[in-house]
């Protein structure tokens, strides 16, 4: 019952999102910002609760079966990926420079915010 529990819990924070998101005409996915309401919910509360707990965990260990039907897309596509073969390249080398870029340059923005004045350049908390 604590997994049913869990689901459930998951389920209602996907509907209200997406709930949200038609009311309001954000221009996110309803289940991202129903996710970003469980997010801010559990800092808020500063635990996990049990169901959720074992639910979350539960499907984390069957997340390998959540790739098949992108893999059998690609595969009914595999024509077609095949003749776009070069944008397709090109979007995935240019996406994965622009997001390394990103994430070095706000590691690098999050990084002085967290490390003192004065104390040689350590890790905060030395």
């Amino acid at each position: 019952m604590n997994f049913l529990n869990g689901i459930t819990l998951l389920l209602v924070y996907q509907l209200a999102g997406e709930i949200t998101v038609r009311l309001l005409a954000v221009p996110i996915p309803g289940p991202v910002l129903g996710m970003v309401m469980l997010f801010l919910t559990l800092m808020i509360r500063g635990k996990t609760p049990e169901p959720l707990q074992n639910a979350s965990t539960a499907l984390l260990s069957h997340l390998s079966l959540l790739f098949v039907p992108a893999g059998v897309g690609m595969m009914a596509h595999f024509g077609r990926i095949a003749e776009e073969w070069l944008p397709i390249a090109l979007t995935l080398f240019l996406s994965t420079i622009i997001t390394m870029v990103a994430t070095a340059g706000i590691m690098q923005v999050t990084t002085r915010w967290f490390v003192r004045p004065g104390n040689g350049g350590g890790q905060a908390g030395e």
